[in-house]
């Protein structure tokens, strides 16, 4: 397995330090689910914002700053695409105002791409 450069490591973890509102709302709602989310995962030369590594969905938050390089997030989508990922993209407002919605789209890809049948939350009948 090909090691990630220490560079991207490092660019990581001070995104997972310095998460954007978005992404501590999602993550919060997601971490519970099963099968399992990671926070900035390192795909290739990419750090992915949300991933599922088991159904390789991956879920990108958008600030406005990105309708500026729609071309990069275009490039960087049909890069992880052709590694077997599924890139759900959603603006960060989306987050704050359909948490729900969000998290219904993102559970039904997993579904789609898991061996599970239906995700669950991991501490259900708790």
């Amino acid at each position: 397995m090909q090691r990630v450069p220490p560079e991207l490591t490092r660019n990581a973890r001070e995104l997972r330090r310095e998460a954007t509102p978005a992404e501590r709302t999602l993550w919060h709602a997601l971490r519970s689910h099963r099968p399992r989310f990671t926070r900035q995962l390192v795909v290739g030369h990419f750090v992915i914002d949300l991933a599922c590594r088991s159904a390789k969905v991956g879920v990108e938050l958008d600030g406005g700053h990105h309708a500026l390089q729609e071309e990069a997030d275009a490039a960087r989508t049909a890069y992880l695409a052709a590694h077997g990922w599924v890139i759900l993209r959603f603006w960060n407002n989306d987050v704050s105002e359909n948490l729900a919605g969000v998290v219904a789209t993102i559970l039904a890809a997993v579904a789609r791409g898991s061996t599970h049948p239906q995700p669950l939350p991991s501490r259900e009948g708790s």
